[in-house]
């Protein structure tokens, strides 16, 4: 069952009926998904924003989660042991992510799904290492994340570095005789995003008209679109999260209505859409290749409208693939000792709704497209032509 203290107020533990932890701290929210504690269990965290303007990308990881868990638990567990789930908001913050991980630590578990943002699992990563914890993220891209060398970190998707590397080649190939602005939210995605595609272009002899960066979470970007009209911007891309884009291309629009809007993997994501409304379309995106799209994920995608009523666009079914890698891992090394755990990742491959996946020494993932294009139209993204 799931349990929550409905208190807002999180200083102290709440425990259930079995003296499980459900929450400790008073910043981020722990939640855990308990069963009689007679019962063999093995603790996994999931950790990311379930508060704040990205908790949409938060909700498609915890339900992309608990889809595998329970996947798992329906053939008989990990080792044969029931899986349970605990989660903590990180509100995608840095400092309230290493006040989440603390916590996640708190609740003995073997291994964490997380965290989504990129400052968030920079933040809580080095934790996990010290308290011998592994960290898959189905979602943070920048490159410090691996690249800081914690043996306990990998992740199920793309880096930025590849990523601006696309975009600016996209743009130089389609519109270099445009006028193109990037903006950012000076966050680590972001900020880190927006620098790899202003190099990519400035190499190829595109220099920007406008490098901006704005606050995010604000309810209107009326001065960055000001900026935008008075650089005669042309071509728009953008480097942040789905809810801040989305009201600035909205704003946008209706100041440039022919300007092109050129985003990265959080736009993969249908708060885009119902955020920035008919300005989305003809938005391009950079994303993994969908997993929806795969016949390996066919009968997760449908097993997760069926029973959470939930499309799983975005980082959903990345997040059932990071419990399907270490749930593999964990049987071949036949224990959840870290080391173990640890070693079988980086030597192996592991078959999951991603298609064949391993990592490389920094932990991040090979074996899969790391970002194709994609073109919003209506009321969804399709591969771009």
């Amino acid at each position: 069952m799931m349990r929550e203290d409905p208190r807002n107020d999180l200083s102290k533990g709440a425990y259930d009926e079995h003296g499980a932890l459900l929450q400790v701290g008073r910043r981020a929210r722990v939640i855990l998904t308990a069963v009689p504690m007679a019962q063999a269990e093995i603790r996994i965290g999931i950790a990311g924003p379930r508060t704040g303007a990205p908790m949409v990308i938060g909700e498609q990881q915890q339900v992309g989660a608990s889809a595998a868990v329970r996947d798992l638990n329906e053939k008989g567990g990990v080792l044969g042991q029931e899986v349970v789930t605990v989660s903590a908001d990180d509100a995608c913050d840095a400092e309230q992510a290493t006040a989440a991980a603390r916590q996640i630590v708190s609740a003995q578990v073997a291994f964490v799904v997380g965290h989504v943002c990129s400052a968030a699992s920079i933040a809580a990563a080095p934790i996990y290492d010290e308290a011998g914890i592994i960290m898959i993220s189905p979602a943070s891209t920048n490159p410090e994340v691996t690249d800081a060398g914690h043996p306990n970190v990998f992740r199920v998707i793309g880096r930025d570095d590849v990523q601006g590397a696309v975009a600016a080649g996209f743009i130089s190939e389609r519109f270099k005789d445009k006028r193109v602005a990037i903006a950012h939210d000076g966050q680590a995605y972001g900020r880190g995003l927006a620098e790899f595609t202003r190099e990519g272009l400035n190499q190829r002899g595109i220099d920007e008209v406008l490098f901006e960066q704005f606050v995010p979470d604000q309810p209107d970007y009326g001065p960055l679109v000001d900026q935008l009209v008075a650089a005669r911007a042309e071509v728009l891309y953008s480097a942040g999260y789905q809810g801040d884009v989305g009201i600035i291309v909205r704003q946008a629009k209706k100041a440039l209505p022919d300007l092109q809007v050129i985003g990265s993997d959080t736009l993969a994501n249908s708060e885009f859409r119902y955020i920035a409304g008919d300005a989305a379309e003809g938005t391009y995106v950079t994303f993994g290749l969908d997993p929806r799209q795969k016949p390996e994920a066919a009968s997760a995608a449908q097993s997760i409208r069926e029973k959470d009523a939930y499309e799983p666009d975005g980082y959903t079914l990345y997040a059932y693939a990071a419990v399907q890698t270490w749930a593999q891992a964990v049987e071949r090394a036949g224990t959840t000792e870290r080391t173990a755990v640890i070693d079988a990742l980086r030597a192996q491959t592991f078959d999951t709704v991603l298609g064949r996946i391993g990592f490389d020494a920094k932990g991040d993932v090979t074996g899969e497209s790391a970002f194709v294009w994609y073109k919003w139209i209506g009321d969804d993204y399709v591969p771009a032509e």
